[in-house]
């Protein structure tokens, strides 16, 4: 049994897919320049915080540590030296 004989597509529609196909990849080449230039602006502001925010975190982990030190020399009778 053979396959029937494909469906001549009018001029019409193949201009239609072509005109949407053309007209996709110049709205994806626009989004993403959008998309791009709102990412770039993001990395460049994370990487002036990232030593601010690092700074930050390092403080709060010394805190931290010098709380939970403290902690452990009054649970165990550790005199703690004055300049701690």
């Amino acid at each position: 049994m053979a396959l029937p004989e494909p469906v001549r597509v009018s001029l019409l529609i193949k201009t239609c897919r072509w005109s949407a196909l053309i007209a996709g990849i110049y709205w994806g080449s626009y989004r993403y320049k959008v998309h791009k230039a709102a990412a770039d602006e993001r990395r460049a502001y994370e990487a002036k915080m990232k030593p601010i925010w690092d700074a930050e975190a390092a403080e709060k982990k010394n805190a931290a540590n010098r709380k939970e030190l403290i902690y452990l020399a009054t649970a165990t009778g550790t005199p703690i030296p004055k300049d701690f």
